[in-house]
């Protein structure tokens, strides 16, 4: 079990935006970033219900995002949804790339059913 670490809201998003760019691979990214798996999970979930101000933490004296620059909010929020974009982009070039597998099956399967496809 990896032990807990203090991180930073920047730290958080970079470590959002690597799992949801891994295809949330949970696994590679406790290997990579030494943070749990729950912590790791929560934010992505909060992340998800919340976008960017998920990562607020309400517990103690941290940085608010109220206090950050426009240009740290949107660099934070530019950093998720790039990793985002890119494992899209990944789960449509696995798509591309099924696509005549699957074409080829459907071909095959069709004519035990007729016509009624």
């Amino acid at each position: 079990m990896t032990k807990g670490r203090k991180t930073t809201q920047e730290e958080r998003v970079e470590i959002v935006a690597f799992c949801i760019e891994h295809g949330k691979d949970y696994p590679l990214t406790i290997q990579t970033y030494e943070v749990s798996y729950q912590q790791i999970y929560a934010w992505v979930r909060k992340y998800e219900e919340n976008g960017i101000d998920g990562f607020k933490d309400g517990r103690g004296r941290t940085r608010p995002l109220e206090e950050l620059s426009e240009e740290e909010r949107l660099r934070m929020e530019n950093k998720i949804l790039k990793a985002q974009l890119k494992d899209v982009e990944g789960d449509l070039l696995l798509m591309y790339n099924l696509a005549p597998f699957v074409s080829e099956a459907f071909e095959f399967i069709l004519p035990f059913f007729g016509k009624s496809l």
